[in-house]
């Protein structure tokens, strides 16, 4: 499922999902190394067309973990000190890379990336957003393809 298909699903945690991100520039990729150990990475996300970009230098690890096992959780950057507005909000997925063609040659004329890279179009499995509500509540938001928004309230 891609990212236009969850904004369907579930819009106003898409929005939220979007702005949590939107906020900062740059964010956590975790990703599996070959030992299947966790990496994790400094990523800058891209909402465009419909999809969630993942956009890498060409040749860097994080990368070449994708193209080994495309399971990835992309944090999105909390910010300045412990305010959180909006929430805590994770992506996680299935990333797989894009080769020549007219999705990347679209991108590459809109965005303008540095050459070369790796560019990855997404496949959502989970979106997760977790804030407090009115100073008493721990409340975490869960969605996954196929199913509702769950919410979970705990004191």
């Amino acid at each position: 499922m891609n990212w236009a298909a969850f904004t369907t699903a579930a819009p106003e945690l898409a929005a939220i999902t979007e702005q949590r991100f939107g906020a900062f520039r740059h964010h956590v990729l975790a990703t599996v190394r070959r030992d299947g150990s966790p990496r994790t990475s400094g990523l800058e996300a891209d909402f465009r067309g419909g999809e969630l970009w993942l956009g890498m230098m060409a040749g860097s690890l994080k990368a070449l973990d994708l193209r080994r096992d495309p399971r990835f959780t992309l944090q999105a950057n909390p910010g300045e000190g412990t305010g959180m507005g909006g929430g805590d909000v994770r992506v996680a997925g299935r990333a797989y890379e894009v080769g020549e063609g007219e999705a990347r040659a679209a991108y590459v004329k809109e965005v303008e990336p540095p050459q070369p890279f790796h560019l990855f179009r997404t496949e959502l499995t989970e979106v997760v957003r977790t804030f407090v509500e009115d100073d008493t509540y721990l409340v975490v938001q869960v969605w996954r393809p196929g199913a509702p928004v769950r919410t979970l309230r705990r004191t």
